[in-house]
């Protein structure tokens, strides 16, 4: 943890400007904010910077409109914040999707005894209704390649899912 030694209030102007101007931020930024708990954090938050801050601001104009900058600041990014959390829980999760299907026992059987090269144009023309150029481009290969990755019986016999036939 780091030390607040270097924080030290020597003569005594942070302690005695706290003391005086706290409440008063805290319930200006209250009446603001209409949540007096979150103005009481994130008027103690603004006032822990300010005193980190405290040599360059008691030399400046107004340090008190300082915090009540700062402070205000928090709030909205608190508000934000919360939003954002709101918007991310209202969105669908993966749980809320229904479980994959599992393919047809027989299908995958027949899937599994292909090649692996074989066995990926099968499924992307197949499952995937995919076009034989589509599935060379996704494989990297040329189309011919991918046409004759395709085993014969299936390229002969085996209709695209678009029109609806389904092989047996």
């Amino acid at each position: 943890m780091k030390s607040l030694d270097r924080y030290d209030d020597v003569d005594g102007t942070f302690s005695d400007w706290y003391a005086a101007q706290f409440h008063r931020a805290r319930t200006a930024l209250s009446l603001v904010v209409g949540d007096a708990g979150v103005a009481q954090e994130a008027t103690a938050e603004a006032f822990a910077k300010a005193l980190v801050r405290w040599r360059a601001l008691s030399r400046k104009g107004n340090p008190t409109a300082w915090v009540y900058e700062v402070a205000l600041d928090e709030v909205r990014t608190r508000l934000r914040r919360a939003r954002t959390g709101r918007r991310c829980a209202a969105r669908p999760r993966a749980g809320d999707h229904p479980p994959p299907c599992e393919p047809d026992p027989q299908l995958r059987a027949t899937v599994a005894r292909l090649p692996p090269r074989a066995r990926t144009a099968v499924v992307l023309r197949y499952v995937m209704d995919l076009t034989e150029t589509d599935v060379a481009r996704i494989m990297d290969i040329t189309p011919g390649a991918a046409a004759a990755a395709l085993p014969r019986r299936a390229r002969s016999s085996a209709p695209s899912s678009r029109t609806g036939n389904r092989p047996s």
